[in-house]
């Protein structure tokens, strides 16, 4: 108990004045775990307030359209975070009468809500007995107490989430969940922790056995593709070509026909290709200017492309629809394509 205690004495004093740590509605604390996720504080803020703005309840939330929910989304990446949010708004609205369930099973049983995220809504909202066990709390615990299971298989996570229901005190779960994940997120942290200001540095395994650079342990390692597109931005009478996605990571979002290769290749080669012969047959165009290469790093990709801009009236693309360019801007779109407008659309 004394590691709870010593926590939350920590906590009070040197914690973050967060906007959704001064509420108990579900609902807000709900909306800032989805956008935290794989996001950190500083970059997730402003779209929490955007959002609480446009949508100020979850039965607002419900009621949007899917491009409104994508279009506020845009730039945070993981978009399935935000279609499974408004796919869940929708849900406690048809089934729950608009009201956010309360009870631990009820809130794992939604979309886009696992083990951690309920724990966190249950014990923030509710403050029901239930741990959170995420990056931060796992980095902690396995410092500390020196568990060094990988945190990323099944027993090692069963591991990792006993500790960490056994280290919660018997009331106050809503502040030592805070405590500690905030603990994680400011001094024991991935790289550079603070452990000469640690309250545990006396007791901290890794600290004395000199692993504090090699614990936690993780098992798997992300294995990166290599993609190489071509996006072609084709103005066809003073419209341009969009498809909105309806898979993949960019599901829901819309794009710019685009060709892909197994390989970095020439433009000239892009030119002569069959997907570029195919796509263009019997049709006049000229092209205006072509981009450098664009990197685009996601988690388990790394895309190499290329933007074209290119005018050809008489072009027929099926499944595609054509937007005025001035309402391109209004459409959810990748911060990929968003940032290459931003900075260099002209047609």
């Amino acid at each position: 108990m004394r590691f709870s205690e010593n926590l939350i004495a920590w906590y009070n004093i040197s914690k973050r004045d967060l906007p959704w740590r001064n509420t108990k509605d579900p609902y807000k604390i709900w909306l800032s775990e989805i956008i935290l996720q794989q996001t950190k504080v500083s970059q997730g803020m402003p779209y929490y307030l955007k959002f609480l703005k446009n949508f100020p309840n979850i039965l607002d939330l419900a009621n949007s359209e899917e491009d409104k929910v994508l279009k506020l989304w845009q730039g945070l990446g993981y978009y399935s975070r935000a279609r499974n949010l408004h796919f869940t708004a929708k849900y406690i609205r048809d089934n729950y009468n608009g009201v956010f369930p309360n009870n631990y099973n009820d809130i794992l049983s939604l979309k886009g809500v696992g083990v951690y995220t309920a724990a966190a809504i249950s014990s923030f909202a509710f403050n029901l007995s239930y741990p959170v066990v995420d990056g931060n709390v796992i980095r902690v615990l396995s410092r500390v107490f020196g568990v060094e299971s990988e945190f990323d298989t099944g027993p090692g996570f069963q591991k990792f989430y006993n500790i960490a229901l056994e280290m919660l005190p018997k009331h106050d779960y809503a502040t030592h969940n805070q405590a500690i994940m905030e603990f994680g997120a400011l001094l024991c942290k991935p790289k550079l922790p603070l452990c000469s200001n640690c309250c545990f540095n006396e007791n901290c395994f890794a600290l004395h056995a000199n692993k504090v650079g090699v614990l936690p342990r993780k098992k798997k390692k992300i294995k990166i593709k290599n993609r190489f597109i071509h996006y072609l931005i084709i103005n066809n009478k003073d419209k341009v070509f969009l498809r909105k996605k309806n898979e993949g990571i960019w599901s829901g979002l819309y794009q710019f026909p685009f060709l892909e290769f197994d390989k970095n290749i020439s433009n000239d080669k892009v030119l002569i290709s069959n997907n570029w012969i195919n796509l263009f047959k019997n049709c006049e165009y000229t092209i205006s200017s072509v981009s450098s290469p664009f990197i685009h790093k996601l988690t388990h990709q790394k895309l190499s492309v290329i933007f074209w801009q290119i005018k050809s009236d008489d072009i027929k693309l099926k499944n595609f629809m054509k937007f005025q360019t001035n309402k391109i801007s209004d459409l959810p779109l990748s911060k990929l394509i968003d940032n290459y407008l931003t900075s260099n659309y002209i047609i």
